[in-house]
């Protein structure tokens, strides 16, 4: 007779891989899966109602690129990043170096295509390709740690380290923006081919390598720090596996061809003169203005500044708060070596390098996650070349791997110590890592779910984070504004004018932090218009010029702004001297400007100089022939003149382009 199988309890049965005490639910890949999924959906469900916001206009909604679907995939590939969006030569060198990031760019076109301008798509996608970024870090690490499953080790970690990731709040601008899927893209394909590097090691699989080698290809297309991931994986190969100096290497040359064969394609579309560093504050952190010019940090300055930057990112990686998308100059301000921060920083970092290099070398995950954080972060850290800015949390979601695998590995050593063992020989011995797994996850997620609604639109993030960033050049700009933007045209009085000088305020800022910050002055000039104080506004669009003579939208406006006066003074104040004043200076900046050459013979008309009236009429007539209120303009002008005959000469044809024109 067979004998049958015992069964235990329900809760205790092992599965492969399993050690002793081990509930069903710790052993189960595929469960593991959909947990880590569904966590990450929930965190960032809000975020679907969500609109675009931030950089979405540079590769989304703005990008003339992009919005052309299927049919702006060759221009995409063939052109800089921003060429879409700024529509012109030349503007790509705002940033050393160019950017060429064509993958995302190409996915959103297509989303477009498909999906039409709905922002709600492009969330989805971005919390579906992020949840399986964090299951590809969960799987590579199963893999790493595949001989430790029987100790629980590797289920532990892997689980660990992939919900620790998954909650941490600094991922929000990743996530919530759009625009930051080629952050997610990058660690995805990084990951991936990490993981199929290893396999193929561990399998003897030399056709993997290869595999491995087309995706990380394809990988550089989304982000340029992929490149990180050519010191990560060799440094994984020395650190969990006995392959040899020579062995590395070799597995490591096809990774090594892709990034050159990457490489060769982006230096063929970008200009080499983008190596050029810009002169300018808001696209180069590390200059400031100094006698209305701008002139280099000191070396001492900028060393100590990045080094400041280096110590907000650990704060970060541990006390996520407050988050602010804007760390522009000056929210980071110049520093020097008498700052302790800086000092603290600077030893920090050579503790953990050198730390990070004795445990490596003794094959420990401390000394791999430690190394990994450095590595991945260094390629922005400024110290190789300006990035546009001091810091980003964004520029945190590669180097947070490290982090969040040296916090999973130290909780599982809490539970040795807890447990007093030698080695974890029992679930029940997880117990206290397992709930403090759970507790950072809590928290992190609510810190999350709490953080994502500032990214709902262009007004809540600059509005919300310029309360963070108070002096940031660049965010109380971009507040000013937004709030411009969105309550010039508001019916309700009060509330329109309340926002305006919201704006004001917040332009002023900016203009106290980086005095030759032309655009606040613009957006000055503009809010101050939308008030009605136009004598105000004038001096604003003058400063601008100043700055940048060639200032095209600063001479527009201006002229605008001595039109609007002229209206405002001729119909509200009933001034026709002053109306006349303003509308002469529009005349003199923009003298073929339908709107001014009408204003003026209506002025000139009411204050009884009917002759020039006519002129200015005449013009009207000229620039707009097929428009019936300018024919009837100088028909009334004429009949006012006393001149019957062209008076209803000019009327007639008024009729015969509109037959409505006399009813309005």
């Amino acid at each position: 007779m067979a004998k049958k199988k015992a069964k235990g309890p329900k809760s205790t049965r092992l599965k492969a891989g399993g050690f002793k005490g081990a509930p069903v639910w710790f052993t189960n890949k595929k469960l593991h899966f959909l947990i880590i999924s569904v966590f990450c959906a929930l965190m960032y469900s809000n975020t679907l109602s969500f609109d675009y916001a931030l950089d979405d206009a540079i590769v989304i909604t703005e990008n003339e690129y992009t919005v052309k679907g299927f049919g702006g995939i060759g221009d995409i590939m063939s052109k800089d990043t921003f060429r879409g969006f700024f529509k012109e030569e030349g503007k790509a060198n705002l940033v050393t170096g160019g950017r060429y990031r064509p993958l995302t760019l190409v996915m959103f076109a297509i989303e477009r295509s498909i999906f039409g301008k709905s922002a709600f798509w492009g969330h989805l996608f971005n919390i579906v390709w992020y949840a399986a970024t964090c299951c590809m870090l969960y799987l590579l690490l199963l893999r790493i740690f595949s001989e430790r499953k029987k100790d629980g080790f590797a289920w532990f970690v892997a689980l660990a380290t992939a919900l620790i990731f998954a909650a941490h709040p600094v991922h929000t601008e990743c996530v919530a923006n759009i625009k930051g899927r080629d952050e997610i893209i990058a660690l995805l394909g990084s990951l991936a081919t990490a993981y199929l590097v290893l396999k193929s090691w561990q399998e003897k699989n030399n056709g993997l390598g290869y595999v491995a080698a087309v995706v990380f290809f394809i990988t550089f297309f989304s982000k340029e720090n992929t490149v990180t991931f050519l010191g990560v994986i060799p440094l994984m190969l020395y650190v969990y596996t006995k392959a040899d100096v020579g062995s590395i290497v070799k597995k490591t040359a096809p990774l090594l061809v892709a990034f050159l064969g990457f490489f060769a394609i982006r230096s063929s579309i970008l200009d080499s003169s983008l190596l050029e560093t810009p002169m300018e504050m808001m696209n180069n952190p590390f200059v400031k203005a100094e006698g209305g010019q701008y002139v280099k940090f000191t070396a001492a300055e900028r060393f100590s500044t990045i080094m400041f930057t280096l110590g907000r990112y650990i704060e970060l990686m541990f006390v996520p708060y407050p988050l602010t998308h804007d760390y522009y100059p000056r929210h980071i301000g110049i520093m020097n070596f008498s700052n302790w921060k800086v000092i603290l920083s600077i030893l920090s970092h050579i503790g953990l390098l050198i730390f990070g290099l004795r445990e490596a070398f003794r094959k420990s995950t401390i000394g791999f996650g430690i190394l990994y954080y450095l590595g991945t972060l260094f390629i922005v850290s400024n110290f190789i070349f300006p990035v546009g800015t001091n810091m980003a949390e964004r520029f945190l979601f590669m180097p947070s791997v490290g982090f969040c695998l040296i916090i999973a590995v130290l909780l599982y050593k809490l539970g040795i110590s807890v447990s007093k063992v030698d080695k974890i020989t029992n679930f029940s011995q997880l117990k206290v890592p397992v709930m403090s797994v759970g507790l950072i996850c809590i928290v992190f997620s609510i810190l999350t779910f709490l953080r994502n609604p500032v990214w709902e639109n262009n007004l809540t993030l600059f509005t919300q984070d310029a309360k963070i960033s108070v002096n940031s050049a660049k965010l109380q700009n971009a507040a000013g504004g937004v709030l411009i933007d969105t309550y010039s045209d508001e019916k309700n009085e009060t509330l329109r004018t309340e926002k305006l000088l919201q704006a004001v305020k917040h332009l002023k800022q900016a203009v106290v932090i980086h005095p030759n910050y032309k655009n606040a002055y613009l957006l000055l000039g503009n809010a101050h218009n939308y008030l009605n104080k136009f004598e105000e506004a004038i001096p604003y669009y003058n400063k601008a010029l100043s700055l940048d003579p060639s200032y095209e939208e600063a001479k527009n406006n201006m002229a605008i702004t001595y039109r609007d006066a002229g209206r405002y003074y001729g119909e509200k104040q009933n001034n026709l001297s002053k109306s006349l004043e303003y509308l002469l200076k529009a005349e003199k900046a923009n003298p073929n400007d339908f709107e001014t050459l009408r204003l003026l013979g209506v002025a000139l008309g009411m204050s009884g100089q009917t002759q020039q009236a006519i002129t200015y009429f005449e013009r009207c007539t000229k620039l707009q022939p097929k428009n019936a209120g300018a024919w009837l303009n100088l028909g009334n002008a004429y009949g006012q003149a006393g001149n019957i005959q062209k008076a209803d000469e000019f009327r007639q044809k008024a009729i015969e382009i509109d037959p409505n024109v006399m009813q309005r």
